[in-house]
């Protein structure tokens, strides 16, 4: 049977999430590692928080325990910084434009040097 629960003041620490859940049903890390295909350690490392679990992973595990998570999202009520985009929207057309081409070649440059420091080709 999967339960329905809603995480929402959970999510912004899943590890957190994690070790609730696993107590909550009575379950050593050792048990839960086992049903979930992981190692104690690995399952360990998420409670702490030293490692941040992917959707698929957070999923996984709470599966095995018979739980559901529903991730959805909605339209924040206002704009969240309507300082910044009056700012943007007071400049010229030109200036935007430059503006944004400036990220889009900041961008660029982030991922030519994360790829150097990959040991890849620029």
């Amino acid at each position: 049977m999967t339960y329905l629960i809603r995480y929402v003041r959970l999510m912004s620490d899943p590890g957190r999430l994690i070790r609730e859940r696993r107590l909550a049903h009575g379950l050593t890390q050792a048990q839960l590692a086992l049903r979930a295909g992981t190692t104690q350690t690995a399952l360990s490392r998420l409670e702490r928080g030293e490692l941040s679990p992917s959707v698929a992973t957070l999923e996984r595990i709470l599966f095995v325990l018979g739980e559901t998570i529903e991730l959805g999202a909605s339209r924040l009520d206002g704009n969240p910084d309507e300082a910044h985009l009056a700012g943007l929207l007071a400049r010229p057309p030109a200036e935007r434009l430059e503006l944004a081409m400036s990220w889009n070649r900041l961008a660029g440059e982030v991922a030519l040097a994360g790829r150097a420091a990959r040991g890849g080709s620029s």
